[in-house]
């Protein structure tokens, strides 16, 4: 059992896509638990600091571990009918408030990507 398990049910489950899972994997593993923990207690509660809309389709996970301002962009898939997803596309460090808008384009471009290949039947 995790902290986060005290938070309640889960809203949504998390799945990271190859570029989310490389960024993740290339931070220092004790800053890798740290945004873990933070993305299942957004999991569990709806907090605009934690998770927020950026734009119609794509959501952040906005943490900050010490100096570093993370940000996972990600969109949902609502199709199951009993599981609600939200997909990771990718991450970075941000240095701005705001967040590059190449960061967004990327995200869309995946998001677009991936329901053109999950729609294939």
């Amino acid at each position: 059992m995790t902290p986060a398990d005290d938070l309640g049910p889960r809203y949504f489950s998390t799945l990271f896509l190859e570029e989310a899972d490389l960024f993740i994997s290339s931070l220092s593993k004790s800053d890798r638990k740290k945004l873990i923990l933070k993305i299942y207690q957004a999991e569990r509660v709806r907090d605009s600091i934690l998770f927020k809309k950026l734009r119609t389709d794509i959501w952040e996970f906005r943490i900050r571990i010490g100096n570093l301002r993370i940000r996972i962009l990600a969109f949902w898939d609502k199709r199951q009918p009993t599981r609600t997803l939200v997909l990771a596309t990718h991450g970075f460090v941000k240095k701005t408030d705001r967040v590059p808008e190449k960061e967004i384009d990327k995200a869309v471009r995946i998001r677009r990507t991936y329901f053109e290949q999950t729609n294939i039947n």
